[in-house]
């Protein structure tokens, strides 16, 4: 597909500066972008990229104009509003053309009597689908897929291969799961007896995913206890997270990879866990909390802010005591000389 930049400042509504013809057809970062590709900025830093850069066409978050206005480019720009989120529009349009929608049933696959599945769904080799499963109109269900019974996936959403979603879990629509995702599986629950034997506490809840939540390859989300595990809207999962049985997560959160989550913790709206971050279990997150990498909370949290450290402190005092930290084994060597010269 190719695109001519005045096509794309058309699309986006942007201002265009420079050639109109140039020609697109890939994309690529500003500092490496070669004749034929997209790039944009949105960062003052990256500025000087735009007197060296290969890039035929490059969009430009418009606030920056002040900054470079004396700056000469060899590609043509278009100014926008935001030039990634322009970016990802662009993006996105591609995508649909490189991997459209998906129709029809292939074989061999099983279907259990009584299913219906939508006219312009997509059901793909070798996947199962149990008793009493619903399925949305446009649903894309890749090869390989486990859908146990009476799960409910709602409209538009994508399972790619390899998903399993165990019985009883809803999915809303327009969800994304991505290859290797477990929905549904047993929480971690067992209790020892008397004689010290760990017996298991059956799971006979559920998963509720609302809509537009979208989930990394090999992520798992347990099934609760009793209840449901749910996972809000618009909430996005990195891969390789787990979420415990009985986790209640808030809208538009962001999980990234290998997080953990143990059992019965709620976490608020607009919430963001960087990589490996850990939370305890029981515990209550507030709305509008960021938790730096490898964050440990033990412990709730009432208060919207960022934090850093095991256990998870305010990230500024956190900062203050790594500067400390490393610091002590010079102070401990102060302290013995002190000592040894009484």
């Amino acid at each position: 597909m190719e695109f001519s930049a005045q096509q794309i400042a058309m699309l986006l509504g942007g201002k265009l500066i420079g050639d109109g013809n140039r020609k697109v057809n890939d994309v690529g970062p500003i500092e490496a972008a070669r004749e034929g590709q997209l790039s944009f900025l949105c960062e003052e830093k990256y500025l000087p990229a735009l007197e060296s850069t290969g890039a035929s066409v490059v969009l430009v978050t418009k606030n920056l104009q002040d900054s470079w206005e004396q700056t000469v480019s060899p590609a043509s720009l278009i100014l926008v509003e935001n030039a990634r989120g322009a970016m990802a529009q662009l993006l996105q349009l591609v995508a649909k053309a490189m991997n459209p929608a998906r129709q029809g049933i292939e074989q061999p696959c099983y279907i259990s009597d009584g299913v219906e599945v939508p006219q312009d769904a997509y059901v793909g080799a070798f996947a199962y689908i149990g008793k009493n499963v619903r399925l949305g109109k446009g649903v894309q269900i890749y090869p390989n897929c486990y859908i146990g019974d009476n799960v409910s996936i709602g409209d538009n959403t994508i399972l790619y291969a390899g998903v399993k979603v165990y019985y009883n879990c809803v999915i809303g629509k327009d969800c994304i799961l991505h290859g290797g995702v477990v929905v549904g599986g047993d929480g971690f629950g067992f209790e020892p007896d008397a004689d010290g034997v760990n017996r298991k506490i059956p799971q006979i809840g559920n998963v509720v995913i609302e809509d537009d939540v979208e989930i990394g390859a090999n992520t798992t989300v347990d099934r609760a206890m009793m209840g449901s595990t749910r996972i809000k809207r618009n909430t996005k999962i990195d891969n390789l997270v787990q979420v415990a049985h009985n986790v209640q997560i808030g809208e538009s959160c962001f999980l990234c990879a290998q997080v953990g989550i143990a059992g019965s913790t709620t976490i608020g709206n607009h919430c963001i866990l960087a990589g490996q971050v850990g939370v305890n279990g029981h515990i209550e997150i507030a709305d509008n909390c960021i938790f730096g990498a490898q964050t440990g909370v033990p412990s709730s949290i009432r208060k919207g802010g960022t934090y850093q450290g095991s256990p998870a402190m305010d990230a500024l005092a956190w900062r203050k005591s790594t500067i400390g930290f490393k610091q002590l084994p010079d102070l401990m060597k102060q302290v013995n000389r002190l000592a040894s010269s009484k």
